[in-house]
């Protein structure tokens, strides 16, 4: 079976320099982009409730853009001004400059890492004397805690957005030739809007060891698995798979 069409459950590029665009049209296959899970916010009315003072800490860590915006916008809810002495320790660069929609970078005290929270770690160990806010998803990589705790780190868990499946039924009678996942929590949406799923001939396509663990916990056929020594990113993994495939 020639593969024809793939979906990738993340939202559409708004960049038109996205790998896809230029992977579907070098081998001819149709790419449509469905997020399987959806951001909601905790409201500052539940945040209070916990009863986590911001201004008590000194430091917040950043695993991503999107605990950024929340926390920034958990602080405007409650017209809270964030000190200009607050460190900031994020997962990585490209996470560190998002940053500048919210602060005066170059004014700020700012770390980052390379992508991997043990790398940050190694980073936020030489900052013990710190107090630090760690704003999270209600799902979340059960390493960072893990790792927080070992290093014994002064840290606040603060519960600032839930990630929740999306509505996919509209995608009932609609046929793909692969489904490409990039986190677990796309699993689980799989299976929460269509529970009598069957793989048959679908192909399975998956980024990350957390991703491949949870098809292959699901009982699905994990069939293309990136990043892999020979395809460092998702697009070039199908591409290599469709080669192969497209012979037969």
């Amino acid at each position: 079976m020639k593969i024809k069409r793939i979906l990738v459950s993340q939202p559409e590029p708004t960049s038109n320099g996205s790998p896809y665009f230029e992977f579907a049209e070098r081998n001819n296959v149709k790419v449509d982009f469905r997020p399987f899970i959806q951001v909601e916010e905790v409201s500052s009315k539940e945040f209070r409730q916990n009863r986590i003072n911001i201004l008590e800490h000194t430091a917040v860590i950043f695993t991503s853009r999107t605990a950024i915006d929340h926390f920034f916008r958990i602080c405007n809810d409650l017209r809270i001004t964030v000190p200009d002495s607050y460190k900031y320790f994020c997962i990585s660069e490209a996470t560190a400059f998002y940053l500048q929609k919210y602060i005066v970078y170059r004014k700020r005290k700012i770390f980052y890492g390379d992508g991997k929270f043990s790398e940050l770690i190694d980073i936020i160990k030489k900052h013990l004397s710190e107090k630090y806010l760690v704003p999270l998803s209600h799902i979340h990589k059960p390493e960072i805690p893990e790792l927080l705790d070992k290093e014994n780190v002064n840290y606040t868990k603060a519960i600032l957005y839930r990630t929740v499946s999306s509505d996919l039924s509209d995608l009932k009678d609609v046929n793909y030739d692969i489904l490409v996942f990039y986190s677990p929590s796309g699993i689980k949406s799989l299976f929460k809007n269509f529970p009598k799923f069957e793989q048959n001939d679908i192909k399975i396509a998956s980024f990350g060891p957390t991703t491949a663990e949870a098809v292959k916990q699901a009982g699905l056929r994990l069939d293309i698995q990136a990043p892999n020594p020979q395809a460092p990113s998702m697009t070039m993994a199908l591409e290599q798979f469709i080669k192969q495939n497209n012979k037969k």
